[in-house]
């Protein structure tokens, strides 16, 4: 039977939550863009040719956390542990911000060190953590009707926290935009503690651990072939995207010499990037997906890749390299991450959840780490940007060829569904 319409006092409550939760993501987003832009500059300070070891240590942190964080949620109410978690974010930037400008060159250039895996750590989990609590704080039916709100205030963060960075860290420097980042998630924090208080009442699941055992998912990845090929995708996804972010941190470092000019140029690139990726979302995405299916969009960034890498190998300089980064990241997160997602709908729910996990973290982050040290690898045999750019492009076609497969499985899987419908009809 379908069930009562909401009252008008329902949807005058659900739309304060919805309003809440915008402004909560849109200070969590804006707050992670001021942050970004510092990672990136500190990952140069920590030493461009270190940027393996920032690798390593990133994967090695993921595996400490992820049980941590488990164990934290398993034993407090979702409403308690989301606000918890946040609130040590907070206060771990508050203690890099103290130390930052006070600590001597050598004791400076660890503490970059330490900022840049935080950074990489923190971005794995704040959003997922946040999504798990709005969860619980909406109904099925009320986050058809207000997800979209919440969403359009994160791309508002998205775009507000680049803005910010790029008009701050010439005068400021890193050091303070750290500060800026935890009054933002602060704001965040609080935010979610007082959204926290509705949660479990549209009947979600708030005393539920979030995730699973490791294990499960693992095997649940070895078992099917459709998770296999979706972290083949993901390993050779995050190839080419640490050779090109090795390329760009070589090229920045060479062509921009000052700190704060760094970090404004990295904020104006993620500005573009959000920019350009929100117009898509807005205009392209949801029709082409509707018009040709995940395949073409899956497509996109490997083909795009390619034209990168080729551009790169003949001319490894600071204009092609934006113009690489900027489209390529833009197209991924307005076509190609839509797509990936979708392929978890043909998954059951445990290998979507489970195993979705383990990909998102371990499969993700590992890629990362092995494709740092053979882009380390091909700089001690002694190629330089330009011939490493090249051996990125077999990498790209092959992630090309994992796409098409992926993406005449999901129109095959599309097609069965449709004429079983129609069979049934």
């Amino acid at each position: 039977m379908p069930s009562d319409p909401p009252s008008a006092a329902e949807l005058q409550q659900e739309r304060q939550r919805a309003l809440g939760a915008a402004l909560c993501f849109f200070s969590l987003l804006a707050g992670y863009y001021v942050l970004r832009p510092v990672r990136e500059e500190m990952g140069i300070e920590g030493g461009v040719r270190q940027l393996q070891w920032l690798y390593t240590g990133t994967f090695v942190s993921i595996l400490v956390v992820v049980p941590l964080l488990s164990w934290l949620v398993a034993r407090l109410r979702r409403r308690a542990a989301v606000p918890t978690i946040y609130a040590l974010f907070v206060l771990n930037l508050l203690v890099f911000w103290a130390l930052i400008d006070r600590v001597g060159p050598e004791a400076r250039v660890v503490l970059a060190r330490v900022i840049y895996v935080w950074v990489s750590v923190f971005n794995m989990f704040a959003i997922s953590l946040f999504w798990a609590l709005m969860a619980d704080v909406f109904s099925v039916a009320g986050s058809k009707r207000r997800f979209g709100v919440v969403a359009a205030g994160g791309s508002a963060g998205a775009i507000g926290g680049p803005l910010l960075t790029a008009g701050l860290a010439e005068s400021l420097g890193p050091g303070p935009l750290l500060l800026v980042a935890a009054v933002l998630l602060s704001m965040a924090t609080l935010g979610i503690a007082r959204l926290g208080r509705w949660a479990g009442s549209e009947g979600g699941d708030a005393p539920g651990a979030l995730g699973g055992r490791w294990w499960e998912g693992a095997t649940l990845l070895l078992r099917s072939p459709q998770l296999r090929a979706i972290a083949g995708y993901i390993v050779l996804f995050t190839s080419v995207s640490t050779f090109l972010y090795f390329e760009q941190a070589n090229i920045v470092e060479a062509a921009v010499h000052d700190e704060g000019e760094r970090t404004a140029l990295f904020a104006q690139m993620d500005l573009a990037t959000n920019l350009l990726a929100l117009g898509l979302q807005a205009l392209a995405t949801a029709g082409l997906i509707r018009r040709f299916g995940v395949a073409l969009l899956l497509l996109s960034v490997p083909v795009l890749s390619v034209v990168g890498f080729v551009a790169l190998a003949v001319a490894p300089v600071l204009v092609v390299l934006v113009a690489v980064q900027v489209l390529r990241r833009a197209i991924n997160f307005a076509l190609a991450r839509p797509a990936r997602e979708i392929l978890f709908t043909a998954v059951s729910p445990a290998e979507r959840y489970k195993s979705k996990l383990v990909i998102d973290t371990v499969v993700y982050r590992g890629g990362d780490m092995l494709s740092a040290w053979a882009f380390a690898g091909l700089t001690t045999l002694g190629l330089g940007l330009s011939a490493i750019a090249a051996v990125g492009i077999p990498v790209a076609v092959a992630w090309g060829g994992v796409a098409r497969s992926l993406g005449r499985r999901a129109t095959a899987a599309r097609s069965d569904a449709g004429s079983a419908g129609d069979g049934g009809a």
